[in-house]
């Protein structure tokens, strides 16, 4: 169950972060509302997750799944540039996560 609330908060998070990309500076501020659902919620299954998850580990594949689900989120939706430097370099934020999720102390 703790990997799903780990999940469920990194969900919030990108979806508060591209909430907050839509809001543009608060000229679109309808958009701030994602923002204010998303955080909390996500800070609040973060902290569920860490009942039985390691905090090393949580925060690490909540930043690292953040930033590559954010990253491409901007590539499809903002058209963001992502190039192959950008990719590879994604890739290894990933196999480090995947890496430390199968980490026992």
């Amino acid at each position: 169950m703790a990997w799903l609330f780990l999940f469920l908060a990194i969900a919030c998070e990108i979806f508060g972060t591209v909430s907050l990309k839509l809001a543009n500076g608060f000229s679109h501020p309808i958009y701030l509302i994602g923002t204010v659902v998303g955080y909390p919620l996500a800070f609040s299954f973060f902290g569920l997750s860490l009942k039985t998850i390691e905090v090393s580990i949580g925060y690490a594949v909540w930043s690292g799944v953040g930033i590559v689900g954010t990253s491409v989120l901007g590539s499809i939706l903002f058209k963001e540039s992502f190039s192959v430097a950008k990719t590879l370099f994604m890739g290894l934020i990933l196999a480090g996560v995947i890496g430390l999720s199968f980490v026992k102390s």
